[in-house]
């Protein structure tokens, strides 16, 4: 890149070229597995980290494979005669994928990463020149209209998005094309759109050179390309959700006022969405002083949905400032126009009484329900990607709950979800536990509190036994009377199955 805009890239209607080179790269081990034989775990860990040095380190020789990493990961300018021995350069000079420098010397036009699909398929995501998340230029040199490569909330996404086949997919604001790749995979139709027109040629390039189905590309912000009779099956964005005081940076600031962009986009959702389908975004919110917060993402919700909303994250606005002041390096440059800026951002935030940020996911589920369940949580704590299956069962879980009165919940029969465990905690030697908590080890990781009833309940479900035959049993005992522990426990048991540690038998 130089200060005149970012660099021309290669031609994306040439799939023949394309095929050829991911022949190449494939021949030559050029995938996340080969990378990480050929750097060791800490020169890759460090590469994600935007430090190239134990990298060049690694990649001193000649070997085929070598010589991609310098040329496309570490964008070294490398002698013709070793990349003519790996690629059909001049195909990919013709092409625009590769440039002549010096005297016989050659250097990549855009930056190629290896990434490895859910299925273990080897995929190559384009972007821009020092753009990638660990790329030779790092953070700091990211100009408008540039595009980024793959970065924690891209995998954050991918990993939470419900894979069921599906016939029409939209990916709003593809970037470098990954979450269409993903959707490439199980839907018949992809449709992906960006304001970027570059975002849409370098989308064309990952997919083509992942030996992908090529997408439906339009140019637009948000649902504006879309045709006013399409719906969808499938909808996700990771959108440019950055709340900061203008848009500057085209592939991360909304360019609409604090969360307005993340809550449009919500709001607009559901409506381009079938019966059934599914809408999953990245998004930031603000915490505003004298409202709560989850009161506010509760309006974003469109009607006829259900909702699940989890945040992550909270930053105060200073540290928020401060994030993203350094995502775009001006940290690096003049101590006065970094001040200049910073007080830019806090001054917007404290018109808008705004006192944090925080930051999550946003699942959608078009239903049919007259009663949609909306559930906005924190959840700060670790969990297992990948979660698009967690998330749809979380969905089928509050259809079994809608369909089924405190009766017909007594008259189930319930299986303890697999990888549960049993958690008591009270003083040494005493009797009997201060309280008992049951936490999951796989998908959300959530831990619940429960009493010695709900623990003992839960320990007996295994399929057999329906849950109002459990509990008279448990109340004989305990020495309770059983229409009272009926009476009460239902509640208890849609908490376990909501949070999915109880699952429908049969």
């Amino acid at each position: 890149m130089t200060d005149s805009g970012p660099a021309p890239l290669p031609t994306a209607d040439r799939l023949d070229i394309a095929a050829r080179l991911r022949d190449a790269l494939l021949a030559a081990s050029f995938t996340a597995d080969g990378l990480l034989d050929l750097l060791g775990a800490p020169a890759y860990a460090a590469l994600a980290r935007s430090e190239t040095v134990p990298a060049l380190r690694a990649t001193r020789g000649d070997t085929p494979l070598e010589t991609l990493v310098r040329l496309f990961l570490l964008q070294q300018p490398v002698p013709h005669a070793r990349v003519a021995a790996v690629l059909p350069v001049e195909e990919a000079v013709e092409a625009g994928w590769l440039r002549r420098v010096g005297g016989d010397e050659v250097a990549a036009t855009v930056d190629v990463r290896p990434y490895g699909g859910p299925g273990g398929e080897d995929w190559f995501i384009v972007s821009d020149l020092g753009c990638a998340v660990g790329g030779a230029g790092g953070i700091g040199q990211r100009d408008e209209g540039v595009v980024l490569g793959v970065g924690g909330a891209s995998t954050t996404l991918a990993g939470i998005t419900v894979r069921t086949p599906v016939a029409a997919a939209l990916d709003l604001g593809t970037g470098s094309g990954i979450q269409a790749l993903h959707a490439a995979q199980h839907a018949t139709r992809v449709t992906a759109t960006d304001l970027n027109p570059r975002a849409l040629h370098i989308t064309a390039l990952t997919l083509a050179l992942s030996g992908a189905p090529a997408a439906d590309l339009r140019e637009g912000s948000l649902f504006e390309p879309v045709r006013d009779d399409e719906t969808f099956d499938l909808i996700v964005s990771n959108p440019p959700f950055v709340i900061s005081p203008r848009a500057r940076l085209t592939y991360r600031d909304g360019g609409m006022g604090g969360d307005d962009l993340c809550r449009s986009l919500v709001q607009q959702a559901g409506e381009r969405l079938n019966e059934g389908g599914f809408a999953q975004f990245l998004a930031n919110w603000q915490h505003v002083a004298g409202e709560d917060w989850q009161d506010r993402l509760r309006s974003w919700v469109p009607r006829g949905c259900d909702a699940w909303i989890v945040q992550r994250e909270v930053q105060d606005v200073t540290q928020y400032a401060e994030l993203w002041l350094r995502d775009a390096g001006d940290h690096r440059g003049d101590p006065a126009e970094y001040q200049a800026r910073y007080d830019a951002w806090l001054d917007e935030f404290e018109a808008r009484k705004v006192r944090a940020v925080g930051f999550g996911w946003i699942t959608l589920r078009r239903t049919g329900s007259a009663e949609p369940v909306v559930t906005v949580e924190e959840w700060p704590h670790p969990v297992e990607q990948p979660l698009g299956e967690t998330i749809r069962a979380h969905f089928e879980r509050l259809d079994y709950l809608r369909e089924h009165d405190d009766a017909a919940l007594l008259d189930s029969r319930f299986k303890l979800v697999p990888e549960v465990v049993q958690e008591q905690v009270g003083l040494p030697g005493a009797e009997d536990p201060e309280h008992v908590v049951l936490r999951q080890h796989r998908g959300m990781r959530r831990a619940t509190k429960v009493d010695t009833v709900g623990a003992g309940f839960a320990g007996v479900c295994d399929g057999t036994l329906s849950a109002g035959r459990i509990l008279d049993a448990i109340a004989q005992l305990v020495g309770e009377d059983p229409v009272v522990l009926r009476d009460r426990t239902p509640a208890q048991i849609r908490l376990l199955v909501e949070q999915g540690f109880l699952e429908p038998a049969g």
